[in-house]
């Protein structure tokens, strides 16, 4: 049965973290924090209904109106082999990164309404893989996140830029608000065909999938911090670009939040970067998927060593009834698994046979998503506009 909506907890700023903007604005502002920082002294969770768009029933996603929309990558197969490269090796190459954006630049992408995206450039900075298991469990946890790599999922709802901010500021002298299409509380623009959009490619995301709000139901003025992040950890900045500045939110229940259940490297988001308020969540099951990576990897070293061996409690994967189909699919895979382990069989083929499906199964439930910043043309849907580059 599809599920059209889940109750799951978003990250959002703490109302006591809060204080007054000094820069004139008229806006309120988040404290900043170290990156390293305990999450629950300046975020907390709220329960948020989360609807599924891709369930039967949603309305179409619109860039325009609502901020996002999901585009069609499917087309290009030399894009398709790319991402599966990369998705298998759980990391991505600097080679790997030129190529894809070589692939991107010049590209036409189909929106709702008539319109189309044109990609102008694809930002060298701010191209990262982002990695992470089941429940917020790290996979990887003695990887140092670097510029591209080592990334994990994003807890907090955020906006990624403030367009009168660092770095735009210094880098476009002050023209951004002018040349960029942009819904800020204090001004917009909403005449420029030039936009600063967030590709965001899923590799694989059965779990901590991204959410995305309707702008449409946000009270900016109210709602919406101004945020200094610290960026010193993983780019290398001047002195005057040290710290990033973003958007913080805090929760209200007039927000309305998407997520797609199942969505794939043939699909990706594109956001408007210059405030779309997302983040990840904890899908409902999540903490069984947790439970049974971890009694596989168990078994797995267990099996290696040639160890007794420990099967997994039937009770332990009792399930919400929101759980999203492939998580439940995923779960019911590991656990079969689990029960099937070959015991006295190290060495043997059947023992490599399901040491094989373990580590596949297991790699499923890890969230794996590419994020880039893109300069585009927002244009009508017609030709010549249409065109992709060398078509």
């Amino acid at each position: 049965m599809d599920v059209l909506a889940v109750e799951a907890n978003l990250g959002f700023t703490r109302a006591g973290e809060v204080i007054d903007d000094d820069d004139g604005r008229g806006l309120k502002r988040a404290i900043s924090r170290p990156l390293d920082g305990d999450f629950a002294r300046q975020f907390e969770y709220r329960r948020c209904r989360v609807r599924d768009w891709s369930a039967p029933g949603h309305p179409p996603l619109d860039f325009r109106a609502m901020g996002f929309e999901a585009i069609s990558l499917a087309s290009s197969d030399a894009l398709q082999n790319l991402l599966a490269q990369i998705r298998g090796a759980g990391e991505i190459s600097g080679q790997q990164a030129r190529r894809l954006r070589r692939l991107l630049t010049g590209s036409v992408f189909p929106l709702s309404r008539r319109r189309c995206l044109k990609v102008l450039n694809v930002a060298p900075e701010g191209l990262i893989m982002r990695k992470g298991g089941p429940n917020g469990l790290k996979v990887d946890p003695d990887v140092e996140m670097g510029e591209m790599n080592g990334h994990d999922v994003a807890l907090a709802i955020h906006g990624d830029q403030d367009v009168r901010g660092t770095p735009l500021k210094q880098m476009m002298r002050g023209w951004a608000p002018w040349l960029f299409r942009h819904q800020t509380p204090d001004g917009s623009n909403r005449y420029s065909p030039l936009v600063l959009v967030n590709l965001w490619i899923p590799l694989q995301q059965l779990t901590r999938p991204l959410a995305l709000m309707d702008r449409r139901t946000l009270n900016a003025r109210e709602h919406q911090l101004r945020y200094a992040l610290p960026t010193e950890a993983f780019l290398d900045r001047t002195e005057d670009m040290r710290e990033n500045d973003i958007w913080a939110f805090l929760h209200d229940d007039a927000q309305q939040w998407y997520f797609h259940s199942h969505m794939a490297h043939d699909q990706a988001y594109v956001f408007d970067t210059l405030g779309e308020p997302h983040g990840s969540f904890i899908l409902p099951g999540e903490a069984v998927a947790e439970r049974c990576y971890l009694q596989l990897r168990g078994l797995r070293e267990q099996l290696a060593a040639g160890g007794a061996i420990k099967r997994c409690d039937s009770a332990a994967l009792e399930l919400p009834a929101d759980t999203t189909a492939p998580l439940r699919q995923a779960i019911e895979s590991m656990a079969r698994l689990v029960a099937t382990v070959p015991v006295d069989q190290v060495g043997k083929p059947a023992a490599d046979v399901w040491l094989a499906r373990a580590s596949e199964a297991m790699d499923a439930v890890v969230r794996k998503s590419l994020e880039m910043r893109v300069v585009a043309l927002l244009l009508p849907d017609v030709w010549p506009f249409r065109r992709s580059a060398g078509s």
